[in-house]
């Protein structure tokens, strides 16, 4: 059977759309129904852990914060982790004006959301690890007389969640510290946004960019900072439980990203949404899309291809030139000063 072709340039039937992406529907929903499984399931392992030395002293005072509630909630970070960047894309296409970017722009989120998400917490159910406020929520019961008898390791100071007398869910809660869901979520969904804002505006291409676009650019990276640091400050995680969300989280936002678009770092290519059934012919040939950009600075987004702006012997080039034209050569308009461009558009 022949595969659906669909042409990038116009937007699909819903019939249509959902034929190419029925595979893409069907597995998300069963990677979110077994990562709600996962998460809802008690914590795997019989985790040992010390409280007191023999003379009285608490073994590790960093468990021993106490219970707050959450700056950030985790619905919370979830949410902006996906709705930001979906708001973005949108914004973006006052623009772009194109189904295709969007439809990518947002699976590829949903790749990046989904799959850390499932990740996570199959490394929280099986790993896990302690929380900050572990030993204030487990109310460990150790009667002196027979410590000796209930505790095990060396010189008996070692214990499992049997001497815990608080409430159970609260004790499973504070077992699965390892790795952070909010900072994986929010790694996850921002570094997703802050990839898509630097090939949607073009901030390391063939020309000098304003300095908001570098602020708009790293936004993203900085609530997503924001998110996880939050999290040491409620005592909720410790610093390397963020550390890890925040890998897992970066690590799938760039997959998830190169799997919906041409490429991550090439500027001539990053922007460009892939169609699911016609290979990426490569950087210097004409593509569809080419031109899905939010920038018109130097000619980008306006049909003047995508290249580097100069030709074989390094003379800037006109913007008519697939590959080698990005609109540097514009002619500036007469009696409005040399380097003017055509229109206000242009400078952003």
């Amino acid at each position: 059977m022949e595969p659906l072709i669909l042409p990038m340039n116009k937007r699909p039937s819903f019939g249509q759309w959902l034929k190419v992406t029925w595979l893409d529907i069907l597995t998300m929903a069963a990677m979110g129904a077994i990562g709600l499984g996962v998460y809802e399931a008690h914590p795997a392992p019989s985790r040992s852990f010390p409280v007191y030395f023999q003379d009285g002293e608490i073994v590790y005072p960093q468990f021993a914060y106490p219970l707050r509630n959450e700056i950030v909630p985790i619905w919370a970070a979830a949410l902006l982790a996906a709705l930001v960047p979906i708001a973005v894309f949108l914004i973006c296409q006052i623009r772009i004006r194109s189904f295709w970017d969007v439809n990518n722009a947002v699976i590829g989120l949903l790749y990046s959301l989904i799959t850390a998400a499932v990740f996570q917490v199959f490394l929280k159910w099986l790993i896990g690890g302690l929380r900050p406020h572990f030993l204030t929520v487990c109310k460990p019961n150790i009667p002196v007389t027979t410590s000796q008898e209930t505790g095990n390791g060396l010189n008996f100071i070692m214990y499992d969640r049997s001497i815990c007398t608080g409430d159970p869910d609260e004790i499973d809660d504070s077992l699965e510290s390892f790795p952070s869901g909010h900072s994986t979520a929010a790694f996850a969904g921002f570094v997703f946004l802050y990839l898509y804002l630097n090939a949607k505006l073009k901030v390391w291409s063939n020309y000098h960019p304003a300095m908001w676009k570098l602020i708009a650019t790293y936004a993203p990276i900085l609530g997503a900072t924001l998110i996880a640091g939050a999290l040491t400050i409620d005592e909720y995680h410790n610093w390397y439980d963020c550390l890890a969300g925040a890998i897992i989280g970066t690590v799938m936002a760039f997959s998830g990203y190169r799997m919906v678009y041409a490429s991550i770092w090439d500027w001539r290519t990053n922007h460009i949404p892939l169609n699911r059934s016609v290979p990426f012919p490569g950087a210097g040939a004409s593509a569809e899309l080419e031109d899905a950009t939010f920038t018109r600075q130097v000619g980008w987004g306006t049909g003047a291809g995508y290249g580097h702006g100069y030709g074989k012997e390094g003379v800037v080039q006109g913007g008519d030139v697939r590959g080698h034209g990005a609109g540097i050569g514009r002619k500036p308009v007469a009696g409005s000063g040399a380097g003017r461009y055509r229109n206000s558009e242009d400078i952003v």
